[in-house]
């Protein structure tokens, strides 16, 4: 179960919707040994696609560099489909690299959108539930 701040589902679908039409990413980092998002980083989809996303390499290596630096994982891992429900394409799975991340997708095909995430392991693909709070206590 991903358990999330309400702050930070707020500010994904914020950047799904201000990238809209093509599709955002961005992770969000919480510390090493936890399971707790906390730290949110919007990144820039180097295809500015609206049918698929990559993380800008150098940007990537930065980002996961800074965590290193901080202790952080990338507890979260999210992006949009701006056409299609949130569950991952073939190319989602097959990207997939961080076995520990939960993999968040939004969908901004509809006005209500849909928030779902998913664990993604050897290309084996589990949804699993959402737990929105106000705070971690």
């Amino acid at each position: 179960m991903l358990t999330i701040k309400r702050e930070l589902v707020e500010k994904i679908i914020a950047h799904a919707r201000a990238d809209h039409p093509d599709e955002a990413c961005g992770v969000i980092a919480g510390p090493a040994g936890s399971d707790r998002p906390e730290r949110f980083i919007p990144m820039q989809n180097a295809e500015r696609s609206p049918t698929f996303y990559r993380f800008d390499s150098m940007e990537q290596f930065r980002v996961w560099r800074e965590m290193d630096e901080r202790d952080e994982v990338p507890v979260v891992i999210y992006h949009s489909h701006t056409a299609t429900e949130a569950y991952p394409s073939r190319t989602d799975i097959e990207l997939a690299s961080e076995p520990d991340a939960h993999y968040v997708l939004v969908s901004t095909a509809t006005e209500e959108g849909e928030f779902r995430s998913f664990r993604i392991v050897d290309g084996v693909v589990t949804e699993e539930e959402v737990k929105i709070v106000e705070s971690y206590d």
